[in-house]
């Protein structure tokens, strides 16, 4: 499972044209899930979202976590994280996992960042053509891969 987190001044996501979550300042989330992550990949990837210490404090310094400074998440699905390019120009998605195993662990990974934060998390709509706007604070840019633990 791949996470790709942005600090942001705010972010949205709109479907069919109409806004169905927005933030103001606080993580933007896409996840990649592949075919053989489970509940561990979701666990450990959580905790590491949660108290990655990205945010300023009083010194500037980027010490604080999204719990630290209160903020708001929105989680998208992102099937893309997991292309493969080494041939050609048509990205695969091969490693992408389908909707059958993607969904309920995208689900899990939502409900298990809601309840270890208990922040609120707002989400985009999975397979949906989503338009995602966001203010990239910094920018800082994190990305977070549970294959690569060690």
């Amino acid at each position: 499972m791949r996470l790709v987190i942005q600090r942001v001044s705010e972010a949205s996501v709109t479907i069919s044209g109409e806004v169905k979550w927005a933030i103001g300042q606080g993580l933007m989330i896409l996840v990649g899930i592949e075919n053989d992550d489970n509940s561990e990949d979701i666990d450990w990837l959580v905790k590491k979202a949660i108290n990655l210490r990205i945010f300023d404090d009083h010194e500037g310094v980027m010490n604080k976590s999204i719990i630290d400074t209160n903020g708001e998440m929105l989680v998208i699905s992102q099937f893309t994280l997991h292309a493969r390019t080494k041939k050609g120009n048509r990205p695969s998605y091969i490693n992408a996992a389908g909707p059958d195993i993607a969904i309920p662990l995208y689900e899990e990974f939502v409900k298990k960042l809601n309840n270890a934060s208990q922040l609120q998390v707002g989400t985009g709509e999975f397979g949906a053509n989503m338009q995602v706007q966001l203010i990239n604070d910094g920018p800082i840019t994190i990305i977070i891969d549970s294959k690569n633990k060690e």
